[in-house]
């Protein structure tokens, strides 16, 4: 195989912004040979901007069947990822999965035991945090996990720019609904952070959340959270977000016993200590003066390859071995963090240990479900109907 063709399930927002840009070629050895759609709207689109060179299907079966594609990228609602996938694998197709992975974890613990029996055959399994390709977080993970920035303290993140207005929440009958998208900002906007989040710390150990939900709009899902995090380490982290605040914020900051490291808007703000402030806390005669300590701004050019960076590194491990940046089997990370945190809230505020009870939280979830009120009189839209990303999801 000397190019991977793909096919495109869901060509709504994301999906169309994946399905035009390997269409133009963005991808290097790949090709967009399919699209998939249940929508004729979509496939109308489709046909409108891609003609014939690609194969239009309404059912996600009959493209995996046709023997078109190699490798499918899967840009549907929440809940239908690990379904899809799974079905893929069987079929001996490469799947690479949109955010979040799922919508509860056991789900996805099933979605992962089909894909490592795939693996053995060579099926590759990746997810799209195209966020890993930032270099700024790229370089939190780096002075993090090789220690100069000491044992962690502390991480606080506030990322309450996620602003929507409740034009979007009714712009699809499966947006913000428990039985349509399975969960609010938590499960939609903030997956990416609480990726990076652990992705650049390492996972937590117990998670107590506050999430609110409906408090800005008229939705049933949580659009307003700050969760309380633990690491076995004795470290602690806050998370805050929403989709209610505006402007908004996006301010990550990290403390160790070295030093602390703060990212907001493009400069990272690297400050070392001279001395770990664990050995001068305990060795210094002084009561009140700090340790000396250096401050460093960092900046790069861009905020990475994004999308197209992680397509072209699940190409490139197709064709020749390439690591994954972001493997599928990392993607249960940050949902366990997401389920913690609305478990947590729906036991009034209850300390939830890591690994989470799958079972525990899919009995709370079905009852959230059985309640959940379908949407009427709704217009389905698209963002992006030339096929750009924007901030669609």
């Amino acid at each position: 195989m000397d190019k991977v063709r793909y096919g495109v399930i869901g060509i709504g927002n994301m999906g169309a912004g994946h399905a035009a840009d390997l269409f133009k070629g963005a991808t290097q050895n790949a090709v967009l040979t399919a699209v998939c759609d249940n929508r004729q709207s979509r496939l109308d689109w489709a046909e409108q901007t891609f003609g014939d060179k690609v194969a239009r299907f309404s059912d996600y079966k009959e493209m995996y069947d046709s023997g078109l594609i190699d490798a499918v990228i899967i840009a549907t609602p929440h809940y239908l990822h690990p379904t899809m996938a799974i079905d893929a694998f069987a079929k001996g197709i490469h799947a690479l999965s949109e955010k979040p992975i799922g919508v509860y974890t056991k789900a996805v613990k099933e979605m992962y035991a089909a894909a490592a029996k795939a693996a053995e055959k060579g099926i590759a399994f990746g997810i799209d945090y195209n966020q890993r390709t930032n270099p700024y977080y790229q370089k939190m993970r780096e002075i993090v996990r090789s220690g100069e920035l000491g044992d962690l303290k502390r991480c606080v993140w506030i990322i309450t720019d996620w602003y929507r207005t409740q034009a979007y929440y009714d712009s699809g009958t499966w947006r913000a609904t428990w039985a349509g998208e399975g969960g609010g900002v938590l499960m939609n906007q903030a997956p990416h952070n609480l990726d990076l989040w652990q992705w650049i710390t390492g996972m937590p150990c117990a998670v107590t959340g506050e999430c609110e939900f409906g408090k800005y709009h008229n939705i049933e899902v949580e659009d307003d959270v700050t969760i309380y995090a633990k690491y076995p380490n004795g470290g602690t982290a806050v998370f805050i977000t929403t989709t209610g605040e505006c402007p908004g914020t996006n301010r990550l900051e990290i403390s160790g016993t070295k030093g602390k490291i703060v990212l907001e808007g493009s400069t990272l703000k690297w400050t070392k200590l001279s001395i770990d402030e664990r050995d001068y806390c305990f060795h210094s005669e002084d009561g009140f003066k700090k340790c000396e300590w250096s401050t460093e701004d960092i900046t790069f050019p861009s905020g990475g390859t994004q999308h197209n960076g992680i397509r072209q590194n699940f190409t490139n491990h197709i064709l020749c071995g390439e690591e994954l940046l972001a493997p599928g089997t990392d993607g249960i990370n940050g949902l366990s963090i997401c389920n913690a945190a609305l478990l947590s809230s729906w036991k009034g505020g209850k300390e939830i240990a890591l690994p989470l009870d799958d079972e525990e939280y899919w009995a709370e979830l079905q009852k959230h479900i059985a309640v959940s009120k379908s949407k009427e009189n709704i217009v389905e839209k698209t963002a992006s109907l030339d096929g750009t990303y924007g901030v669609a999801q």
